[in-house]
């Protein structure tokens, strides 16, 4: 599809041939004589591409280019270039020229030029979109107190170089917390380079991390960066840190303390400017005292300390959690956007979650592709999250009481309904909590109790109850007779 094009020539022969080249492409055109009267152009308005002329009396195209692309760094130019100045040209797209052209290279060369840097342009859109995705998915979400900690925690240690020691249970999002600080650093625009300690063998680690020379083991075939010197300039994570070996551990240290590294196999000394942030799921107080861990290094890493909770201690964060994933999944797996029943909330909020939220974000992309329709239901749950019974366990995971929540526990229920749907209160199992019934009367009586209840909010009209409830008028009706619930029934 064609689109808007600024042509800058103090030639005005040029100008209108350009203008005319374009406009019977369909293209919309206009001209400026310089590069002053370009800038006031652009004040108002915004074009696809700009055609600017390299030898122009007072401001020249060089000088323009700086002006534009100071102001308008995303804005796509291509050089217009008379003979013998091949030179200039090629330093005009040093300084961010897309391309450049000279004057009498013909019509269709002048639409070819345009029609790419309209593609660019495309492809530079999508690409925003698809970093603004990516960005929103490495986010760490939550409204509770202690989200709001480590937020706070994170804005006061990211403009700073100071070294960060992540600490919490596998699954609770250090990696996300890292990242938050890289991204809100100066060092943003440099590479934000992981290294999963635990994942690497004791005898590749020192490579992976500092690099090596040809020759220097077998397989060495090339020389090769190390992570050090990959993040030169940026961020490096060492994601679990306590597993490393203590030889290893000597190296990093050598490389805290004097910014320095060697690769394996070279005497030869690399400098590197490289912010550290280390992340651990182990007890690292008592991997120090065991001689695990160099307590040297230990002091080195734990600058900053920020504590990750596990997700059992932050329930009132999992209706957020389960309704960004949702829609994540919605659209990585091409289906059509889809809610949370409010039973399944109930459900999500209870469950112990021995693997924090890493379990959560799983288990919610197996919703997403198990469920039928547009509302996740609690049917479309594995038996574990139904049941609250987590096949493994995990640490002091202890379930929630499926009544009576405390505050600590979980969030109160919401007034909106989750991801758009209706919402329906939580229902109290019968009896008190110490009460025992057989698993398929407790599901009849809290079905029961739940239909009832809906009835009641919806002042008995079975339709709007049957919605609420994710059920069809008629199974409503059936069941109303099964469990002989009727306007005037109370228990």
């Amino acid at each position: 599809m064609p689109g808007r094009v600024l042509i800058v020539d103090d030639e005005k022969n040029i100008r209108a041939t350009i203008e005319m080249i374009h406009r019977n492409a369909g293209w919309e055109a206009k001209s400026a004589g310089g590069v002053d009267d370009a800038l006031a152009i652009l004040q108002g308005e915004r074009f696809d591409l700009i055609y600017l002329d390299l030898a122009m009396p007072g401001r020249d195209g060089i000088d323009g280019l700086r002006s534009i692309k100071e102001r308008y760094p995303d804005q796509i130019v291509v050089i217009l270039t008379g003979q013998g100045s091949i030179e200039r040209a090629v330093e005009a797209t040093k300084l961010g020229a897309f391309d450049f052209l000279e004057k009498d290279c013909g019509k269709e060369k002048i639409l070819l030029t345009s029609r790419n840097a309209l593609e660019r342009r495309a492809l530079s859109e999508e690409n925003k979109i698809l970093r603004k995705r990516i960005s929103a998915r490495r986010e760490f979400l939550g409204k509770s107190g202690a989200v709001a900690a480590i937020l706070e925690q994170i804005g006061r240690v990211a403009p700073t170089n100071a070294r960060v020691l992540i600490m919490g249970e596998s699954g609770t999002g250090k990696e996300l917390i890292a990242q938050a600080i890289h991204d809100r650093s100066p060092r943003s625009d440099e590479p934000f380079v992981k290294v999963n300690c635990a994942a690497i063998p004791e005898e590749l680690i020192e490579a992976e991390l500092f690099g090596s020379e040809r020759g220097a083991y077998t397989g060495a075939i090339e020389s090769r960066k190390g992570k050090f010197e990959t993040a030169d300039g940026g961020t490096l994570f060492l994601d679990e840190v306590g597993d490393m070996s203590l030889r290893v551990q000597t190296k990093v240290l050598r490389a805290l303390q004097e910014g320095e590294i060697e690769r394996v196999g070279s005497n030869k000394t690399l400098r590197v400017d490289v912010r550290v942030i280390a992340a651990t799921n182990k007890d690292i107080a008592k991997e120090v005292a065991a001689g695990r861990m160099r307590e040297d290094l230990y002091y080195r890493l734990n600058v900053v300390p920020i504590v990750a909770p596990p997700l059992r201690d932050r329930r009132e964060d999992i209706p957020l959690l389960a309704e960004t994933f949702v829609n994540e999944f919605c659209d990585e797996h091409g289906v059509p956007r889809k809610t949370l029943e409010w039973s399944v909330v109930e459900c999500l909020t209870r469950y112990p979650w021995p693997g924090n939220v890493r379990e959560l974000r799983n288990q919610i992309e197996r919703a997403v592709i198990m469920s039928r329709d547009k509302v996740i239901r609690a049917r479309d749950l594995s038996a574990e999250l139904r049941e609250g019974k987590p096949t493994v366990a995990g640490r002091e995971a202890d379930p929630a009481p499926l009544g009576n929540h405390s505050p600590s526990d979980t969030a109160p229920p919401p007034t909106e309904p989750v991801g758009g749907a209706r919402g329906v209160e939580p229902t109290i199992l019968p009896g008190s909590p110490s009460e025992v019934l057989p698993l398929h009367e407790a599901r009849r009586r809290f079905e029961r109790d739940m239909i009832r209840q809906a009835l009641e909010r919806n002042n008995w009209n079975v339709s709007r109850a049957a919605d609420e409830l994710g059920l069809e008028r008629t199974n409503l009706h059936k069941k109303l007779r099964v469990y002989g619930l009727s306007k005037g029934e109370r228990e």
